[in-house]
């Protein structure tokens, strides 16, 4: 390598060899935004888990795949002559300094949440500049994960006084829909079963919302927990010789409690 080449030049560099018609990798250039766009996803979920296990070696490492996530998207744009990776770094630094008048700019400096404001609001006018129809929600990607664009939706549509005015009226609301699920339960109707799962969820994204808490991520932490305590059941059932299969649910469940009781001993 060059000292003085850049390492985005080289990486840049390397995507265009991998693009390149003669000579190139076949199956890179097979490859198109929408065929690419699933591993872009995977990229990002892995540099969260990476987060998550607070392993900034892995982290490093998972950033680089999601940056070449970006450079492939940014190449296959250049040669169709729409845009480049210049363009895409260009582009988000205006945005930025544009969102941020209160650093860049001579207004005077926000608070965390006059800032959260503000950067709705101008959000809400670049959407109108671009002329993306009259709905404050029809920029919220419908390929985000079903929770997060839940609880993006409120979020969007609170900005505007579509909201329950305290916690206590969405708990009021959850527990609504909770007796809605029990009766379509009850009556054995999956199908509408299926829509009052869904209100309850949407109304839990809205609890999250109005906590300020990530919904994603509470329920990443009580993914793991749940890995975690259950791994425990196996361990001490293959310490007694037995598998989950030869156990019963009553055993099993005192061993969760055995594993939550150690959890809270520690912690």
């Amino acid at each position: 390598m060059d000292p003085a080449e850049r390492p985005i030049d080289r990486l840049l560099a390397i995507m265009a060899r991998l693009r390149d018609p003669q000579g190139g990798c076949e199956w890179d250039l097979e490859q198109t935004f929408a065929t690419i766009a699933p591993y872009t996803v995977e990229e990002a979920y892995e540099v969260a888990d990476a987060i998550e296990r607070n392993d900034l070696t892995d982290l490093r490492e998972e950033l680089g795949d999601l940056l070449f996530q970006v450079v492939f998207h940014s190449r296959m744009a250049q040669e169709q002559g729409s845009f480049a990776f210049d363009d895409v770094a260009n582009a988000i630094s205006e945005k930025m300094i544009r969102r941020h008048p209160h650093v860049f700019g001579d207004e005077a400096q926000r608070t965390s949440a006059e800032q959260t404001q503000a950067w709705e609001v101008i959000k809400a006018q670049e959407r109108a500049g671009k002329g993306r129809g009259g709905s404050i929600l029809d920029d919220v990607p419908s390929g985000l994960p079903a929770l997060t664009r839940a609880v993006k939706l409120s979020r969007r549509a609170a900005t505007v006084g579509f909201v329950w005015p305290t916690i206590g009226d969405v708990i009021a609301k959850l527990d609504e829909e909770v007796d809605e699920l029990k009766v379509e339960i009850a009556a054995e109707d999956l199908e509408k079963a299926r829509a009052e799962l869904g209100d309850v969820l949407f109304v839990v994204a809205n609890i999250a919302r109005t906590l300020d808490i990530d919904a994603e991520d509470a329920l990443r932490a009580t993914n793991a927990k749940f890995a975690r305590r259950f791994h425990h059941i196996e361990t001490a059932l293959r310490a007694l010789g037995k598998t989950p299969e030869q156990s019963d649910l009553a055993e099993m469940d005192a061993l969760w409690d055995a594993a939550k009781a150690a959890e809270k001993a520690v912690g």
